[in-house]
């Protein structure tokens, strides 16, 4: 049982920062998807050309030889109607991040988790109903909005221990 990561894109600058540390901790499928707060410039970047190897770098890190599964979806909703439910499957553990006053709880043993991380401006509420409606609860580190290379590893660490 490993974790899985919904990623509003984030600024290319912020990726490169965020997908080293992503293959650092373990994450084993990774799911670039636009939101309402993603600029949609963000998809013709040349840094989604260079994901393999940022991933590489966080493996050389973590001394590991598997790299996360990267998919990229640039619609929201046909994504999670469509997609999320098989995507989901296995996971009992449900998260969607956003800023607030809901407490975080670790994940329980070695459960599957699918944690769900917006654009650094926040899920809008139609998005955060989209995902309720596929099981995902929101869960907070509090009320300060987050970089996304801060929010990320801080999440991730939140969840619990990784399987090695």
């Amino acid at each position: 049982p490993g974790v899985d990561l919904l990623l509003a894109l984030p600024r290319p600058k912020a990726l490169k920062k965020v997908l080293p540390a992503v293959a650092s901790l373990g994450v084993d499928r990774v799911v670039l998807l636009n939101a309402a707060k993603v600029d949609k410039s963000y998809f013709q970047s040349p840094v989604l050309a260079e994901v393999a190897a940022l991933l590489d770098l966080g493996l050389e890190q973590a001394r590991d030889t598997r790299a996360p599964e990267v998919l990229v979806r640039e619609r929201f909703r046909p994504f999670v109607e469509d997609e999320l439910p098989a995507f989901c499957a296995q996971a009992t553990c449900r998260r969607v991040a956003h800023p607030g006053p809901t407490p975080w709880t670790p994940r329980r043993g070695a459960e599957r988790a699918v944690l769900a991380i917006g654009p650094e401006g926040g899920w809008v509420p139609f998005e955060l109903e989209l995902l309720a409606a596929q099981g995902f609860t929101v869960a907070s580190l509090g009320e300060r909005p987050l970089r996304v290379e801060v929010a990320v590893p801080a999440l991730l660490a939140a969840l619990g221990p990784f399987p090695a």
